[in-house]
This record gives C-alpha cells, structure tokens and sequence, in this order.
C-alpha cells in the first residue's frame, strides 16, 4: 500500500475513505486513533489514508475532485 493523502482528522479521513470506497477503492486509514496523543505528537502526518498500488491514479483524481470542492452533500 501507498500512503496517498495526508488528513487535517480522522473526520475528513472518514469522509475521503467513504468517496474511495464508493469507487471500489480498499482504503486504509494510518494514524486515526492517534489524533488523542495531540501536543506530544507532531502536529502533521499523523493521519495519511493509503491505498493499494494499481489504484493510485484513480484515488487521486477523487481526492483532487475532492479539494476542489465537486462533492457535495445530499439530504435523505
């Protein structure tokens, strides 16, 4: 696996795992419960979202709709 994205929390790594996954991308989230060791912890690079080799450029193009703000949320 590939460590592909950097997380600012375990919520937007959440929500970015939910988008991969959709597209049938296995997704693993480094760091998630470390997020609790904040202040004796660096402050960067603690929560990353990896995924397998053959399906990096795929992931990226959905993270890179992501910054760029194309999801949206839809009510029920």
């Amino acid at each position: 696996m590939r460590n592909l994205y950097e997380a600012s929390n375990a919520i937007e790594a959440n929500i970015l795992k939910g988008l991969l996954e959709v597209e049938g991308i296995e997704v693993f989230i480094n760091g998630e419960y470390l997020q609790g060791g904040m202040g004796d912890l660096p402050v960067s690079g603690i929560i990353t979202l990896s995924v397998e080799e053959c399906d990096v450029a795929r992931a990226l193009k959905i993270i890179e709709a992501y910054e760029a703000g194309e999801f949206e949320l839809k009510d029920s």
